[in-house]
């Protein structure tokens, strides 16, 4: 992958293959630029520990700075996609611990989907199966979802007696599906059928178990083929233009292309409309 970061800047050190460094708490592999992140304890149909949470952080941080990775593939292991924190070895723990050590759990969950929302590769998320809690979460932080017939999506946190407002859930939600539907999932905490999903603008599609893999890997391919500085701009002016007026998100956007127009994707994408060719693009 090329990197915008030219290899003569002398800030070029800085930035290198995040693949290298092998993950101890979920699968990593790495084809043509997409990256397949599987959460892999399927026994327990994929659930987070204290470990996988800090180390799935990390590695979406290091995104930003990684010159292998286009697009990224986030999916679970076996039938399921991820149930959540692992109730032995998370919430039992969590009743034992002072206000102090509390507050740092809660704002290292936060931090996992601020640095998905952060990193400017589309994260493609493919859900089989339960998908609930924290996983629910590590969902709804990815840029598009795709789901299976069976797929149950559930917000449980007030099951385990928690407010509904857990990693950023009563802010990402209500913008994806609706206040009322929002609500009604985060208060209630009941699963959301793959059917609701869809109708709602939770999935982008669905297909068959045997299926959706595949179809997440085609959506990521296409992507990690585009022009991915300019798909780093598009994921960060969707997510700043939340707090923006209309009038400040067209300036913004007038500001973004501009960037865009100085490069080389951009001229790279005219001379080869003019010799009636496709573009390759190489992210700079």
């Amino acid at each position: 992958m090329k990197h915008p970061i030219p290899d003569h800047n002398p800030m070029r050190n800085q930035f290198g293959p995040v693949a290298a460094n092998t993950p101890a708490h979920f699968a990593l592999s790495v084809n043509e630029g997409v990256a397949t992140v599987t959460l892999n304890r399927p026994e327990r149909k994929n659930p987070l520990t204290f470990d996988s949470y800090a180390e799935l952080r990390d590695w979406f941080l290091g995104l930003q700075k990684a010159t292998d990775i286009k697009a990224v593939v986030l999916t679970g292991a076996g039938d399921n996609f991820c149930s959540g924190g692992d109730v032995h070895e998370i919430i039992g723990p969590l009743t034992k611990m002072t206000m102090p050590e509390l507050l740092a759990f809660t704002r290292m969950t936060g931090a996992l989907v601020s640095a998905m929302r952060a990193c400017p590769q589309p994260i493609v998320a493919a859900i089989d199966g339960v998908c609930a809690g924290a996983g629910a979460m590590m969902a709804l932080a990815s840029d598009m979802r795709l789901g299976t017939p069976t797929t149950n999506t559930a917000f449980l946190f007030t099951r385990v007696g928690l407010a509904g407002a857990d990693m950023g859930a009563c802010a990402l939600l209500p913008r994806m599906i609706g206040q009322g539907r929002a609500s009604e999932l985060l208060f209630t905490g009941r699963a959301m059928t793959a059917t609701e999903g869809h109708a709602w603008g939770f999935f982008n599609a669905l297909h068959d178990s045997a299926a959706l893999l595949p179809a997440a890997h085609k959506l990521a391919a296409q992507l990690a083929q585009g022009p991915t500085f300019a798909h780093g701009m598009t994921k960060t002016m969707l997510h700043q233009e939340w707090a923006m007026t209309l009038d400040q998100a067209i300036e913004a956007e007038a500001q973004a292309q501009a960037i865009c127009m100085q490069t080389q994707d951009f001229k790279r994408a005219y001379e080869a409309f003019a010799a009636k060719q496709r573009p390759v693009f190489e992210g700079d």
